[in-house]
């Protein structure tokens, strides 16, 4: 029997993702992957796949399939309810799915975004060695949607203990690096970006999570001819609101990236009007 896993619900926003696609950014492909690498590979584990295997990453409303022939699933990430057939089961564990069995990732409580991998791992086609779905640039795998029949690897041995993540909530503090463009704007500005609390919009997404709070004040109004943005480029466009970029970003921008932020891992689990704030500074 081919093994396969059987989408029922795809939920908000569901998509395959790995450890992404680096090192294609000189042709304009950024890196894409899971926006919370910790968690997945945390459940990569649990079922015994090496940590760059393919799994599902759900967004707030969590998603729900079936593993026709069985399996090991283990899920991580955003606090949810997971259910097997109807039974709650523990997260960050790995729990034994009996043929055709229903696996409810539930809506989140705490946090955005859950991993789901199974033993075996999302064996999709691969575009530039990752298996990662780009929802900006269009490269990988469609979005997950009801009734997709997503084809499996081969089971390995079994599964490692893995150190229970942190649970996502409160405030955020993320650490930056000012410029490259910090002096496109005025010092007042600087210092607000690194003093104010800002709040996450409801638009974020894969792309950015963009921020609602203080305007950020240019210096020069002139105009920035587009240059290559990287993950974590703090991005300030005309209304003077700070977008971060996380995995599917832009490969070019034409707004003056004020700062880039060196770990974005929080932002994959910040929830809208989530409090956050930057620390820095550092060159």
């Amino acid at each position: 029997m081919n093994r396969v896993l059987e989408v029922t619900r795809a939920g908000a926003l569901t998509t395959v993702q790995d450890l992404g696609r680096p090192g294609y950014a000189h042709l304009g492909v950024p890196r894409s992957g899971a926006l919370d690498a910790a968690a997945l590979m945390r459940a990569n584990a649990l079922v015994g796949n090496p940590p760059s295997a393919a799994g599902l990453e759900t967004t707030l409303t969590g998603c729900a399939f079936r593993l026709p022939g069985g399996g090991v699933v283990a899920v991580s990430g955003a606090v949810c309810r997971l259910r097997v057939d109807g039974v709650a089961v523990e997260l960050d564990s790995a729990v034994a799915v009996p043929a055709g069995a229903l696996v409810d990732v539930g809506r989140a409580t705490a946090g955005v975004r859950s991993y789901a991998a199974v033993a075996g791992g999302v064996m999709v086609r691969p575009v530039l060695g990752s298996r990662s779905t780009d929802t900006l640039s269009g490269l990988g795998p469609p979005r997950v949607r009801d009734g997709d029949r997503l084809p499996l690897g081969a089971a390995g041995s079994g599964g490692a203990q893995v150190e229970v993540g942190p649970v996502p909530g409160g405030e955020i503090t993320l650490p930056v690096r000012l410029g490259p463009r910090d002096g496109w704007f005025t010092a007042a500005a600087v210092s607000t970006l690194l003093t104010t609390a800002y709040t996450v919009s409801p638009n974020s997404n894969r792309v950015g999570a963009r921020l609602a709070g203080a305007a950020l004040a240019r210096a020069d109004a002139g105009e920035l001819p587009s240059e290559g943005v990287v993950l974590g480029a703090v991005q300030v466009p005309a209304d003077g609101q700070p977008l971060v970029f996380l995995a599917d970003h832009p490969a070019t921008g034409g707004y003056p990236v004020i700062a880039v932020v060196t770990d974005v891992t929080a932002l994959a689990q910040a929830r809208p009007g989530s409090t956050v704030r930057f620390h820095g500074p550092e060159r």
